[in-house]
């Protein structure tokens, strides 16, 4: 059903714009995500894209909810907007987005007005194209920044209301869109046209729907023509790139972002900050996880950590588009804490960040799922509580054609064990077998302190106590973190063991992990201690006995 043309945009026209781009854009996902080659030929630019906007679209909803009658003011439609897209941004592609629309807000959200119009709108194309360039370390011609570009360099010569500003912007942005694969030889190759640039004309092209109420006929890219590339134009193919996507929203300020992107940037490439105000979400390709994360510790204070492991194969360098092939299998994990997620990183895993009080619903596991890109994968949990929603993840991505196997792993040191004997070679179910019986002879504690008085296993606590938990229940209860810990090593070691794991949160002290090395090396021969650093994670110490 058409739309009500109109020559501004309102709260509302806000509202129906993300409406119309989500379900367009999950209508062009499967399309996008195989035409992206740029800069990792991983597959996922569409989906990536579509989850940002649905981010997005869920804040202004949520405004509009609450108001009972009437709508929200323009500007903060426009500010939820922003603001939805930052906070969910995915991928590459997904990041530059959130910046694009946060570029819009910026300018069109300024003044205290309940709608605008072309003069405005054109103004904002602007910025938004400028705010995405400014964001990305290293803009490279080709890709979506070309193309946001173009569109608003069309909005600038077009006369008229929001109708004509956003048509032209589209058109533009079409024309700049077809002309990609001249302008990056790794697209040109292909055939394709650059994967982040289509999904931003399927955008704006819903845009121009929502202010006219005109449907833009959908358009596909197939098979576009590379022989006539440009002489100049940059290979960039992405072989033999950083083998880790990292991405984390954080709380920084300016001064310390602008000495995380010089730092990161040395790290890796494909580097995008976005956002601004104390909050921003951080993307770049690396081959050391692990010294991204601890990049953004030392800016701030980072949380949502993605880190997704490339199992990519080599772009094709012939005039076949490339296919990426599944890997055979692969290991998704969630994980308490930021060191965690670089240990897992490591060893080639797809982890799931979980903080205190923030467990990943079961669409963000089937989204890790599904970004393993494997045949075969083993999902670890690391969390009790976690059954059921790993349980739906698995089911959704088995009903797709994915061999899922669900190890029940209830804490984070049943996965480092289940980790550690995992061999890809292996037949998928007897690798799930070793993995499995790996993290069920391992016993786990945490050790934490209790937040109010409560009844427990081992007795009444009180606010301040520190509580020691073995497999799940409360078996000690003492007055400072190290005794108590020492305690709990004592109780699991006398049922015997050959190694333990410590997992050492921020909050522990600091001779904590020195102090149980040496009780180990004292009271029990034959047994080996590994000491890793958690980060900030829920308990201040994690430990596993096997």
């Amino acid at each position: 059903m058409a739309q009500v043309p109109q020559t501004f945009l309102d709260a509302l026209a806000v509202r129906t714009w993300c409406g119309l781009a989500l379900r367009s854009l999950g209508r062009a996902r499967e399309e996008i995500d195989a035409i992206n080659v740029y800069p990792v030929a991983d597959g996922d630019t569409g989906t990536n894209l579509y989850l940002t906007l649905e981010s997005a679209t869920a804040a202004v909803e949520a405004v509009f909810a609450g108001y009972e009658e009437g709508a929200p003011s323009f500007a903060d439609a426009l500010r939820a907007m922003a603001h939805g897209a930052l906070i969910g941004a995915r991928g590459n592609s997904g990041t530059i987005l959130a910046q694009l629309l946060r570029g819009m807000a910026q300018v069109l959200a300024a003044g205290d007005v309940s709608h605008v119009d072309g003069t405005l709108l054109r103004t904002a194309l602007r910025r938004a194209a400028d705010a995405a360039r400014e964001a990305v370390a290293r803009p490279v011609e080709g890709t979506v920044l070309t193309v946001a570009s173009a569109a608003a360099d069309a909005a600038d010569g077009a006369e008229g209301d929001c109708q004509a500003v956003v048509l032209a912007a589209y058109e533009g942005a079409r024309a700049a869109l077809a002309a990609t694969p001249r302008q990056l030889a790794v697209l040109g190759r292909a055939g394709v046209v650059d994967a982040g640039g289509r999904g931003l004309v399927t955008v704006l092209a819903s845009l121009v729907e929502a202010v006219t109420g005109e449907t833009v006929p959908e358009e596909t890219y197939a098979d576009a023509a590379g022989a006539d590339i440009c002489p100049d134009a940059p290979e960039h193919a992405g072989e033999g790139g950083p083998a880790y996507e990292v991405i984390y929203l954080l709380e920084a300020g300016d001064a310390a972002v602008a000495r995380l992107r010089e730092r990161l940037d040395a790290l890796g490439d494909s580097l995008v900050v976005v956002g601004g105000d104390g909050l921003w979400n951080v993307h770049v390709h690396v081959d050391d996880a692990g010294a991204a994360v601890e990049a953004g510790v030392e800016a701030g204070r980072p949380y949502r950590i993605r880190i997704t492991h490339f199992a990519v194969d080599d772009v094709h360098t012939g005039g076949e588009r490339p296919a990426r092939e599944p890997a055979q299998r692969a290991v998704v994990a969630v994980v308490p804490g930021e060191g965690l997620a670089g240990l897992y990183a490591e060893a080639g895993a797809t982890t799931v960040l979980a903080r205190p009080g923030e467990p990943p619903a079961s669409g963000e596991l089937a989204q890790a799922l599904r970004r393993a890109h494997a045949r075969e994968v083993v999902l670890l949990p690391n969390d009790a509580e976690l059954r059921h929603t790993a349980a739906a993840a698995a089911e959704q991505v088995r009903a797709e054609g994915v061999r899922i196997a669900l190890i029940p792993t209830r804490s984070a040191v049943q996965g480092i064990a289940a980790l550690a004997v995992h061999e890809p070679e292996r037949r998928f179910d007897e690798d799930v077998v070793q993995m499995t019986s790996a993290a069920g002879a391992t016993r786990y504690a945490e050790v934490l302190v209790a937040e109010r008085q409560s009844w427990t296993t081992a007795g009444i606590c009180q606010a301040g106590d520190v509580l020691g938990l073995i497999d799940g229940d409360v078996a000690v209860i003492g007055p400072d973190l190290t005794g108590t810990a020492e305690t709990v090593l004592d109780r699991m070691l006398q049922a015997g063991g050959e190694l333990v794991t410590l997992v050492v949160g921020d909050e522990a002290p600091e001779a904590v992990a020195d102090r149980l090395e040496a009780r180990v090396r004292e009271s029990y021969l034959a047994v080996d201690t590994v000491v890793y650093r958690g980060g900030r994670q829920g308990a201040p110490l994690l430990i596993g006995v096997e």
